[in-house]
């Protein structure tokens, strides 16, 4: 099978097996503050993200690019929303348009639309430094995520086989470019011992690419004749990752998390932020507004989302992004279970004080 026809059942299979709620965000509860001193039009959602200055915490992150003209299209729409409502946007991994120059419009139709803003160019770890620098300049992009995707990769019938070097490739691009590069995972969590090895290595930005979002099991399975249904379930949820990131975090403060994975609505992105990150980052449930109702009603869920989160934020006493990881927040269920069981004490979330 050609990689443009894969890049179409991706995102038709996404749109089939859609959003869940297994994120382990449903554990994350707010400490309810009746004095929080507030006012909702004093509230800013302006963040400073390590290097990057975004609008506010939400970002649109990497979902497609190289599947020809049908890619070329949801690129362009999820640009011209990008642009409306200056966020970043991340491209779907440009391998593609490594391999075969026909499919770079795909990509480069991001930054068409959204001149000004900013945009993230996407390789996996395999890429060479020339490769890298090529895909770069196809976007003129501001930043650099490398996707990490294992189990993608031995769900899917051609996929990759071999897994050996990548963090020593991954740190070579590194000290071969100049601009802020994210590793990412695609949808099965990072664990802390994970962000410990790219941040050894010099790494500065994950993006935990939590389970509960878009699962590449179940897409890639949903393409094979022989299922491996073991791995559909396979993963860290997003909740219990982004905790486990900032609980490395408190010792390592030079590291920026972004949160992804299966993040709904503006009450998920507060949660995430809760926990630690310093922006959220939203694909599936983007991609279904765009396909279900077109740019200009996707431009009012994200407007309305952004209102939502100024509530949220007035609600809990934060005047800004950075005083949400401040906030007292309980954590139950299955997640607390989890971080319990890996030596984190998550009495501390909930008892903050500011």
């Amino acid at each position: 099978m050609s990689r443009s026809k894969r890049k179409i059942d991706h995102i038709e299979y996404a749109m089939q097996t859609g959003q869940t709620r297994a994120s382990g965000l449903d554990d994350i509860t707010f400490v309810h503050q009746s004095l929080p001193d507030t006012t909702v039009n004093q509230i800013s959602l302006s963040s400073k993200v390590g290097e990057l200055q975004f609008s506010s915490p939400i970002y649109i992150n990497a979902m497609t690019g190289g599947g020809g003209r049908k890619t070329e299209k949801i690129n362009r729409q999820l640009a011209q929303i990008a642009n409306v409502l200056n966020v970043p946007m991340a491209v779907g991994s440009q391998m593609s348009a490594v391999k075969d120059k026909n499919e770079q419009p795909s990509y480069k139709v991001v930054r068409q639309y959204h001149p000004r803003g900013l945009v993230f160019a996407n390789v996996g770890s395999e890429a060479t430094v020339e490769e890298v620098l090529f895909c770069i300049n196809m976007l003129e992009a501001d930043a650099l995520q490398i996707h990490i995707n294992v189990i993608q990769e031995l769900v899917m019938p051609e996929g990759d086989r071999t897994f050996k070097g990548a963090l020593r490739r991954i740190e070579t691009i590194i000290k071969a470019i100049d601009i802020p590069v994210i590793v990412k995972e695609v949808g099965f969590g990072m664990s802390r011992e994970t962000v410990k090895q790219l941040h050894n290595i010099g790494v500065s930005y994950v993006d935990i690419g939590g389970f509960g979002g878009t699962n590449f099991s179940l897409i890639e399975n949903s393409r094979r004749t022989r299922q491996m249904t073991f791995f559909d379930q396979w993963g860290i949820p997003t909740a219990v990752s982004v905790a486990e990131a900032a609980v490395y975090n408190t010792d390592n403060s030079d590291l920026t998390i972004f949160a992804s994975g299966g993040l709904q609505n503006a009450l998920d992105v507060a949660k995430v932020i809760a926990l630690g990150a310093n922006a959220a980052g939203l694909a599936g449930i983007v991609l279904k507004w765009v396909k279900d109702d077109g740019v200009e009603k996707t431009i009012d869920q994200l407007n309305g989302l952004l209102t939502d989160l100024k509530f949220i934020m007035a609600a809990v006493g934060a005047e800004t992004v950075s005083d949400l990881k401040n906030r007292p927040i309980i954590i139950s269920g299955s997640t607390r279970e989890w971080l319990f069981e890996r030596g984190i004490d998550t009495s501390a979330f909930a008892n903050r004080h500011y």
